[in-house]
């Protein structure tokens, strides 16, 4: 069991790395003064809002009835394994209301198309990576798409809420 504890707790480690890893370059253009991937209106509807139904500022209760019992539970944050090619991130705020969702998918299988979720022009790096981000601000979350390079990519897909 202690065993179990230390493998789960590697990994949420190494998937919180990871997604940090990737959202860095991000994270770090977005401070060059971010560019907008659309220009957002007050009509502006985002194409990717919710993760099976799990919204940004749902508390985790609400997550863990549309999610389920996680494989990694707690006050911070939950998760899940949906399957082997498919999982998934909530981290919680103080006051245990979701405050970002982030889904893995090896290989890309089942993750869903890029257009679907940020929209035309995902911008591609020469090693074969790709990525974009939408700012949703007056909503106040951002969504990111992440495909890796390689001979097995991952796809990360994040919904994040904005910094006060």
């Amino acid at each position: 069991m202690i065993h179990n504890k230390r493998l789960y707790s590697t990994l949420i480690s190494a998937l919180f790395v990871t997604v940090t890893c990737a959202l860095a370059p991000i994270h770090a253009s977005a401070q060059k003064g971010p560019v907008k991937s659309h220009p957002e209106s007050a009509q502006q509807q985002p194409l990717y809002s919710d993760y099976k139904g799990v919204r940004i500022g749902m508390t985790a209760e609400e997550v863990r009835a549309k999610l389920g019992k996680p494989e990694l539970a707690g006050d911070d944050q939950d998760y899940y394994i949906i399957s082997q090619t498919e999982t998934a991130q909530v981290v919680y705020d103080a006051a245990h209301k979701a405050k970002a969702i982030s889904v893995d998918y090896v290989d890309g299988t089942g993750a869903p198309d890029f257009k679907l979720v940020v929209g035309p022009d995902l911008q591609s790096k020469p090693d074969g990576s790709m990525h974009k981000i939408v700012f949703y601000e007056s909503l106040g979350f951002w969504v990111s798409y992440n495909r890796s390079a390689g001979s097995v990519p991952m796809v990360s897909i994040t919904i994040q809420r904005m910094q006060k």
